[in-house]
């Protein structure tokens, strides 16, 4: 059996802690998600004319100064505003129809104003769409790398660079959950960039074994 260097030694030790603690992260606290994915509260304002979206932000933000926030413009003439917030009280909701009401002249009400429950996503139903287009890619890879690197066995070489990239993703994971970056619109992209750069580490890893276990042969 191959020994195993001391800078082999690290990374494993290194890895280790890190999945260990994304562990203890994800069970204890879980990820931090976007505000897209968040159970949220939305209100939509029907202002009929042009605005401004920050001037929207501006005002949310006086009443709802410590919350994060998201305005869209909504309607195909784009003149009414959708504001979601993680809470909205019928207080803030008074306050930020008053303040528009004042800044564009308009007339709403807040009666006529519904305060919209939005469910949180899960993460599954963010990964789910990706999911089977991941699996077959992953399979074709692996059928792929036990054909071109027969040589090194086929089995054992599949298994390996299988093992290598599903720790790539937990390590991906355990980081997003230590570092807290908000899991929503760029989580997909950075497990495309992980798993891309985990098979070319792989690759490049079996060509150089390859190589040298054709020099053997020839000797």
């Amino acid at each position: 059996m191959k020994n195993i260097t001391k800078k082999q030694k690290m990374i494993f030790i290194i890895l280790a802690v890190i999945i260990i603690a994304g562990i203890a992260v994800i069970s204890t606290i879980g990820f931090n998600l976007e505000l897209k994915m968040q159970e949220t509260k939305k209100i939509e304002l029907y202002i009929q004319k042009d605005f401004e979206i920050s001037d929207i932000k501006n005002i949310v933000k006086e009443v709802i100064p410590d919350e994060s926030i998201m305005i869209q413009k909504v309607e195909v003439f784009e003149d009414s505003v959708s504001i979601t917030a993680k809470d909205i009280t019928d207080e803030q909701k008074q306050s930020i129809i008053d303040k528009v009401n004042e800044k564009y002249g308009t007339e709403l009400k807040a009666d006529s104003t519904e305060i919209i429950n939005i469910p949180n996503m899960k993460i599954r139903d963010l990964v789910k769409p990706y999911v089977t287009s991941f699996a077959i890619s992953t399979v074709l890879i692996l059928v792929y790398i036990a054909i071109r690197y027969r040589k090194l066995g086929s089995i054992k070489t599949m298994i390996n660079s299988l093992l290598i990239i599903v720790v790539g993703q937990v390590v991906l994971f355990s980081l997003i959950a230590i570092t807290r970056i908000p899991v929503g619109r760029l989580t997909i992209p950075m497990v495309l960039i992980v798993y891309v750069c985990t098979l070319l580490g792989i690759t490049n890893c079996l060509e150089k074994k390859l190589k040298l276990k054709k020099e053997e042969e020839k000797k």
